[in-house]
């Protein structure tokens, strides 16, 4: 192995080790929300079972549908680029971004429904509620908004290795940003896997 090699070698794995500690920060994040939603439902069980009752498990439904495809496209885009099918990828990766879109514009109506119900914190009808309802939604749309962030925050990264793609900086010998932008956007299905059921299943 030459010198170059034996470097790239390293700063790949570096580049892996970095994107793994910082994808086990995040799991800690939305860890910690998890919990807290277990204990408000336990103290609560009664409210938090009529603020569900609000939510629409089609949508929900839909959306882990989605998510889970997108995570199939992005993988098999990190297998195109390793058989050096570039062409392939950027379309995979584009097919991605695609749902991903699909993903917010769900997410958009549901909660622009949510506001035409004024159920949001600090609305005058939210005051009316009981505590374990306003710590519902509360919790709903913190857990669901943080995780929209992550949605775009990996659309943006996924669109910089599209880009990277066509220009040919990522290929069958370069592709550790593809890597990490595949790995992040597991993050992504898998946090939304949780979420699913804690907040539109779990009634």
């Amino acid at each position: 192995m030459s010198t170059t090699e034996h470097s790239d070698y390293i700063d790949s794995d570096t580049g892996k080790m970095g994107m793994w500690l910082f994808l086990f920060t995040e799991l800690f994040l939305f860890g910690g929300l998890f919990i807290v939603y277990a204990v408000m439902r336990t103290k609560y069980p009664e409210d938090f079972h009529q603020a569900a009752l609000e939510l629409n498990a089609f949508i929900g439904a839909t959306n882990t549908v989605v998510l889970l495809v997108s995570s199939m496209t992005v993988a098999m885009s990190l297998t195109a680029i390793q058989k050096n099918k570039p062409n392939i990828a950027i379309g995979l990766i584009f097919i991605t971004l695609i749902l991903a879109g699909v993903f917010m514009m769900n997410k958009y109506f549901e909660w622009g429904h949510k506001f035409s119900l004024h159920l949001y914190p600090g609305s005058d009808v939210m005051k009316t509620l009981p505590h374990g309802e306003i710590m519902f939604f509360g919790l709903y749309f913190m857990m669901t908004g943080l995780h929209a962030l992550h949605v775009i925050i990996g659309g943006i990264l996924l669109t910089i290795v599209m880009f990277k793609l066509k220009s040919g900086k990522i290929n069958q010998e370069h592709y550790l940003l593809q890597e990490n932008g595949a790995l992040y956007w597991h993050l992504v299905d898998l946090i939304w896997i949780f979420l699913f059921p804690l907040l539109y299943l779990i009634t």
